[in-house]
């Protein structure tokens, strides 16, 4: 609950500081007295827009500090996702500068407005005159109508929540997956052609060299045959052939070579040099005798080696660039003809995720009705209870398109009058009749939100007599679970606060401010008497307000 509220520089409040208790806490005064001034700061403090038109004039800044505590607060979880101290209490700071910025603090570390937004959904519930949004807003009747419906319902939910999620997903990588398809069927007889075109060729590594190396070869075989000959003759054939002219030497250096060491080294070294000449006699033949031209397989190679010049055009500068673009080919080839299968697969996983979908959308359904009639009857019978005798509400439940929540579109429905047809909350134009459609929903609902804080500001509007009496009785019921904090301007609710506060407004020449004050029994007496009776308060309406605070403690 919220124990207090500091504002400073906050409209024409300068400074104000407020004690709240728990149970139901009154707030009444003058009007202009800026009674709905105090809940806007607090909304701002519980993360609304910060709007600097509220800064009071003259002044740099506006600073709202809320404190609450956390024993009945439903935040660890979210203060430790944001990395926050869990302290108690909860402290809240807002700060709004007359330049635009504006800063939230959370146990004294700077935070995002939209933390402080989540933080406070689980402290306070704020319902302003024109501020009914979850009623008026047909999106979240499903909501509430769930929550009414409690475990059983909230089971089912999240199994069609899980099961949503399940068939969005699985949706989601077939479609995927199909114009990946569409994408890869317009390339994949290009992609078997280009395959066919490497694999055909039957590249060997090396290759390209081998054949440049041949085609040399051929090319130039004449002048290598003539060259080769010509040595040959020279060295080992002919009347004047090299060998026989070194054999000649030799036999004369080994004649001379017992006459010194140096000698008969000479000797040695010229006889080694004679036989390695002699030992290329085979080699030097069988090179001359192998070379042969043929122009068949010149033009072979030739032709050869221009389709691997081509493949490395089109798939790489290198033999192993045309390999890898090959390998890399066949995965694709291959991950294509396989997602067939896997398209089957998928395909078969959504079926089955969209009947379980169906079945416990289904289910949902059939408990929703269950819960709707049972709430259908509560609150017709809170709001007769309000004095609102002729109103029935309906929650109607249609088919609606398949979501995380299910397949229902979930609206409340109203018939003010009798012979009246049932119309959305938001065609109703009375202010009054919607504030206590609100009030009958939150006497049903308001133990099942485990919201400590409800806010109510100017609900009486638009009733009073028994109407009156009969929301004051509801507040003080809601008050009997939760803290309840009333603005109101009806002696008739105001008599049911287990603590009062006054709201005044002073001025000078200078400026205007706003403050608040507890107030005494006595003090509760004479201000139910103005309630009742005006700026002139008479006897008459001091024994009423007397008689009301009575009959306030017997209830």
């Amino acid at each position: 609950m919220i124990s207090h509220i500091s504002i400073e520089n906050f409209a024409i409040i300068k400074h104000l500081d407020l004690d709240l208790q728990p149970g139901l806490n009154i707030l009444t005064g003058e009007t202009g007295a800026g009674k709905s001034i105090i809940i806007e700061a607090i909304s701002m403090a519980l993360g609304s827009r910060a709007d600097t038109d509220y800064i009071r004039t003259g002044e740099d800044k506006a600073v709202i500090t809320l404190m609450a505590d956390t024993d009945d607060c439903r935040v660890a979880d979210i203060l430790e996702e944001l990395g926050l101290p869990d302290d108690n209490p909860l402290i809240i700071r807002r700060e709004i500068s007359a330049a635009g910025k504006s800063v939230c603090r959370i146990n004294g570390q700077i935070a995002p407005i939209s933390a402080l937004s989540r933080l406070c959904r689980r402290i306070a519930d704020i319902h302003g005159q024109y501020d009914h949004q979850s009623l008026l807003n047909p999106d979240s009747h499903i909501d509430i109508l769930d929550l009414y419906g409690g475990s059983d319902i909230k089971t089912v939910r999240d199994m069609v929540s899980g099961l949503y999620a399940n068939v969005v997903s699985t949706g989601s990588q077939l479609e995927h997956l199909k114009k990946l398809m569409a994408d890869a069927e317009r390339r994949r007889d290009f992609m078997r052609f280009e395959l066919d075109e490497i694999e055909s060729a039957a590249i060997m590594p090396g290759e390209d060299e081998k054949l440049e190396e041949s085609i040399k070869l051929m090319q130039n075989s004449e002048t290598i045959y003539q060259t080769l000959s010509a040595v040959y003759e020279g060295i080992f054939e002919g009347e004047d052939a090299a060998m026989d002219r070194m054999g000649t030497a030799l036999s004369s250096l080994q004649n001379i070579s017992e006459y010194s060491k140096d000698l008969e080294d000479l000797s040695q070294t010229f006889s080694d040099a004679y036989y390695a000449i002699e030992d290329m006699n085979r080699g030097l033949r069988r090179l001359r005798d192998s070379v042969s031209f043929s122009p068949e397989e010149l033009d072979e190679a030739i032709a050869r080696l221009d389709l691997i010049d081509k493949l490395k055009r089109k798939y790489g500068g290198s033999l192993e660039e045309i390999f890898a673009y090959r390998d890399k080919t066949a995965a694709e080839l291959e991950k294509i003809l396989g997602a067939d299968d896997r398209i089957q697969e998928l395909t078969g996983k959504l079926k089955m995720y969209s009947e379980q979908y169906d079945t416990a959308a289904a289910r949902l359904t059939v408990l929703r009705k269950r819960a709707a009639q049972l709430l259908e009857t509560e609150v017709n019978r809170e709001l007769a209870e309000l004095n609102f005798t002729d109103a029935e509400l309906k929650a109607d439940i249609a088919a609606g398109p398949a979501g995380a929540k299910g397949s229902d579109r979930i609206e409340f429905l109203i018939r003010t009058n009798r012979g009246e047809s049932s119309k959305p909350l938001a065609k109703i134009a009375s202010g009054g009749e919607l504030s206590r459609i609100m009030l009958a929903m939150k006497r049903i609902i308001g133990d099942l939100d485990s919201i400590p804080t409800m806010i109510f500001d100017e609900i009486d509007a638009g009733i009073s007599g028994r109407a009156a009496g009969a929301v004051g009785e509801k507040l003080k019921a809601i008050a009997k679970n939760h803290q309840v904090i009333c603005i109101t301007h009806l002696p008739q609710i105001a008599a049911g606060g287990d603590y009062h506060y006054r709201i005044e407004k002073t001025s000078d020449e200078y400026s205007t401010q706003t403050t608040i004050v507890p107030i005494s029994e006595e003090e509760r007496i004479e201000e139910l008497a103005r309630l009742l009776s005006g700026t002139s308060i008479t006897e008459t309406a001091r024994d009423q307000a007397k008689e009301l605070l009575k009959l306030a403690k017997l209830q």
